[in-house]
């Protein structure tokens, strides 16, 4: 039986996310409703992606009997109201990242989650790529010895675009993109919490970072250091530098389609999409929503693989980060 779908917003993530679930068998994913905040974007977005229903407020979308899990691509501040709207209504859900603004909201969010006894999972799409899992095999495997450093960079320049310079709309570089950087590296250390953080950054005058640098050491004198920006473009490479050798991803960390094992490169392509995107390599969502799928499937709550607990650390990660960059959001004061 088809894992049902409904998709929260009519914006540009979730139009991607709709085009990658339709590259996955039709026996095993089906959207049947989207629902906006204006009926006619919900009706448009219906239209484009030939889907049965579509509803002008969430709060209907909630109450939509044929619908097993909710993917919410609102923006970020949006988060915490809408995860607890459909999990009060027992609807599983996969959430965009961040998972919510702060840390005390990911707790509220995990909270309601475990009180309706519903799955929910943060949309840390990486992690899911068959290059992701393909690291997780070779770190687990000790194919480059011990990890000793972990470098990661994400910069893009996008100040043109009003979401990244609005602290109201949830701005900033670390929220938005230096994300990507932090939960690879977590993904190195296996969920760790970092011993000690050292973080520096530039801010816009609207009060959100448009750059940082972060330094963060673990246990054992194991190091990592990531740049997130969105005023410049850098390559946007990884690396893991281990006793006995390296895992490389040459471009595109946040969406790898090749790595490179000791000087040898290996690519992971993604499918083509049957509508143009908006983002790169968008398509490997798939990979994301057939883990939610497989997880429903067995009855879990949540995915080993992007777990409660790994989003709990992201998230006090971030604040310890935004708080020495000095990035105040008003959830911070609520």
């Amino acid at each position: 039986m088809a894992t049902r779908w409904g998709i929260c917003s009519a914006g540009k993530i979730s139009h991607d996310f709709t085009v990658a679930l339709k590259t996955l068998p039709p026996e095993d994913h089906q959207i049947v409703a989207v629902a906006a905040r204006k009926l006619e974007d919900a009706q448009e977005f219906a239209k484009k992606h030939s889907i049965s229903q579509a509803y002008g407020s969430y709060e209907e979308l909630s109450r939509d009997p044929d619908i097993d899990v909710i993917y919410v691509g609102a923006i970020h501040p949006a988060h915490l109201k809408t995860c607890l709207l459909f999990m009060n209504a027992k609807k599983n859900v996969l959430c965009e990242k961040p998972l919510a603004m702060n840390t005390k909201e990911v707790r509220e969010i995990l909270a309601a989650a475990k009180k309706n006894d519903v799955f929910l999972m943060e949309a840390v799409w990486t992690r899911f790529f068959p290059a992701s899992v393909e690291i997780r095999r070779l770190l687990a495997q000790g194919e480059v010895g011990e990890v000793k450093m972990v470098r990661a960079e994400f910069c893009v320049p996008v100040l043109h675009i009003p979401r990244s310079t609005q602290k109201e709309l949830g701005a900033g570089a670390m929220l938005d993109i230096g994300v990507y950087c932090l939960q690879f590296i977590c993904m190195v250390f296996n969920g760790e919490k970092p011993e000690c953080i050292q973080a520096m950054g530039v801010c816009q005058e609207t009060g959100v970072d448009e750059t940082v640098v972060v330094t963060l050491k673990f246990s054992g004198n194991r190091m990592a250091v990531f740049t997130g920006s969105a005023r410049f473009q850098m390559p946007n490479e990884a690396i893991i530098v281990g006793t006995r050798g390296t895992i490389r991803v040459p471009e595109h960390m946040w969406c790898p389609t090749s790595l490179v094992v000791n000087g040898k490169e290996t690519q992971y392509p993604v499918p083509e999409p049957y509508l143009p995107l908006n983002f790169l390599n968008s398509t490997g969502m798939r990979y994301e929503a057939e883990e939610v799928r497989q997880c429903l499937l067995k009855g879990l709550k949540e995915s080993t693989v992007m777990s409660h607990a790994d989003s709990l650390l992201l998230a006090e990660v971030e604040d310890e980060i935004r708080r020495q960059v000095g990035v105040t959001y008003s959830q911070d004061c609520q």
